[in-house]
Formats: C-alpha cells, structure tokens, sequence
C-alpha cells in the first residue's frame, strides 16, 4: 500500500512525510523540502532543495548573484551539469556530478553560484541538491571556510544491488573527508530494482528523500518527492521498487539548542541575525562585516521589502 500523509498509525517507524513545496525559478524548478511546516530540522539539516532536473538551450543556465550566510555549511551537490562558485574568500571552483563543494559560512561569507559561460554555449542540463547544516552554537562565530572534494576521494559502498557515495560524515563503517563539526551523516543512494539496504540505525535523526522511482519500508511505497523522517531506534529496511530508486539520506544528531532561520542566516541568536541583516543593508564592502566574491563584485542580492515585513522564526 502506499503511505496515506493524513494518517500516522501508532505502529509505524515514521514520525513525518514531507511533500515539497515546488517553485518554479525561471526555467528550473525547485523542491523545497526543509524548512517545512511539519519539520525545520533532520539533525542539523535545516535546508534541503531538489534543484531540477532542468535542460537548457544555448545561452540559457543559473546566475545566482551574490548573498550572505552566517550560522551554517551550504552543501552542493550535482547528478547533472555543472555550478561555477565564487566567495568572498577568493575561492573560484567549478563543481561537476559526485564532488561536494562545502562552504561553512560560521560569522559570515558571501558567494555566488552560476552556470559558466563555456557551459552557456551548448545545450546542457542541471539537476542535484543543496543543503545547509546549522552549525552547532561554539562555532557559529568561526572565521569561514571552503572545502572541495572529487568524486574519487568519497567512500563508495556498493554491495547486493546497492550503490552508495558518503558525501558527509559518517555511516556504515565508512567516513567522508569532509570537515564536520557536528554528528552527521548524507549519501547518495542508487538501487536496482528490489535491492534493499537497512537505515544506520547509530544516528538520532534519520531522513530519506527519494530522488527517482519508489521505496518500500515497513509495508508503506514511498514515491519520487517524499522526504521520511523516522523514529529514532528503530530498525529499518529500505527497498527499492520495480524500477529502482535514487535516494538521498540524511540526518544525525539533533542541536541542543534553538535556531532561528531567516532568509540565507541561521543562529542560536535573534540578535545575530538582526545585525548581519543590518550589515548586507549597509553595503559597506569595503570595511563591513560582508565583501563580495573577487571576479563577482558587480551585482547583488539585496533585502526586498516584503522580506523585512517578515521575522525571524525559531526552527525546531
């Protein structure tokens, strides 16, 4: 049977199924699973966007201007196309499919995400995930960082129809070379049809998304676009539908403390991100808390006016 969102049987290990809120960006379309109305947070994931898949025709592609972060790690990741990603560091990388571009933001960065001009002159598609992982309170005001990963240097795991890439921290037996400062875990997940795999079952908070095709757990399918969020304990299997599945996992442990999320900052702290808030609006590049991305410093994002009609709101 498929799982019906309005009920929620005592017996089954799901706590919550989330359906994204889909928007449409100009050609792509997005899926926005976290922050939602039933879950902000699977362990210190706080943001979660299925972007595409999406086909663009010559001159066509992504140019997303620059922006502010503080509070959290923003993580790329592609199954198609490519990004070209500046910050205010000096870093200039190109992401391609299976590496992992980790920016942490801590007091605060500013980068820019776009499809580069060689990609610009030919038909090209686009499809992968970004997330953000809230940082834990001791490092929100860390100096930020850049890590870039290739495919090659991520563990593979791969047994009984099961392949699967650990992108960040740690699951079964294996360990990303991504820099974590919290409990984590995320891979990239394909199975053949009828494969099945168990959930670790060493982390606190657990989520599926399933990318492409359906899973089965605990007699429940799950079809492409549901993120599940599971009893923390409890042992699970996943199973992969008559065509296979392309899944991401995700979760870890949750924060001890509040967050507060509003537009690209997240905090322990309202005031903190009162005053980033005040800092992007002063556009003191120069000697503020924010600079542009070298090569990228002729444009940005600013605060629409119905944004600041809007607050803060606590994530739990």
């Amino acid at each position: 049977m498929s799982w019906n969102p309005t009920q929620n049987p005592e017996n089954s290990p799901l706590e919550t199924l989330i359906i994204p809120r889909a928007r449409d960006l100009g050609g792509f379309e997005v899926r926005r699973a976290l922050p939602s109305l039933k879950r902000q947070l699977v362990g210190p994931f706080i943001f979660f966007d299925q972007v595409g898949p999406a086909e663009f025709i010559t001159d066509g592609g992504i140019d997303v201007r620059p922006h502010p972060h503080i509070g959290l790690g923003t993580v790329t990741y592609l199954y198609q196309g490519e990004f070209e990603h500046r910050d205010s560091l000096g870093t200039h990388k190109m992401i391609y499919p299976g590496e992992v571009n980790w920016m942490v933001a801590g007091r605060g960065v500013t980068h820019s995400e776009r499809t580069s001009e060689e990609t610009r002159a030919k038909r090209h598609s686009l499809f992968g995930v970004q997330t953000w992982i809230a940082l834990p309170e001791m490092y929100e005001d860390m100096a930020p960082d850049f890590e870039h990963h290739k495919q090659g240097a991520l563990p593979h795991i791969q047994d009984n129809g099961v392949s699967a890439r650990l992108i960040l921290g740690s699951a079964y037996g294996e360990t990303s070379p991504v820099t974590m400062l919290s409990e984590t875990f995320y891979l990239d997940m394909q199975l053949e049809p009828g494969a099945a795999f168990p959930l670790p079952d060493d982390h606190e908070d657990r989520g599926v998304f399933v990318i492409q095709g359906s899973v089965e757990i605990a007699g429940d399918t799950f079809e492409e676009g549901r993120m599940m969020v599971f009893r923390p304990g409890d042992r699970l299997s996943v199973k992969a539908g008559p065509f296979g599945a392309r899944l991401m996992l995700l979760g870890g442990a949750t924060l001890n403390e509040d967050r507060y999320i509003w537009w690209n900052f997240v905090s322990s702290s309202k005031e903190k991100i009162e005053n980033a808030t005040r800092e992007w609006k002063a556009a003191d590049w120069a000697n503020g808390a924010f600079h542009l991305p070298p090569g990228d410093d002729q444009e940005f994002i600013p605060i629409s006016d119905e944004l600041e009609r809007t607050s803060p709101r606590r994530a739990r």
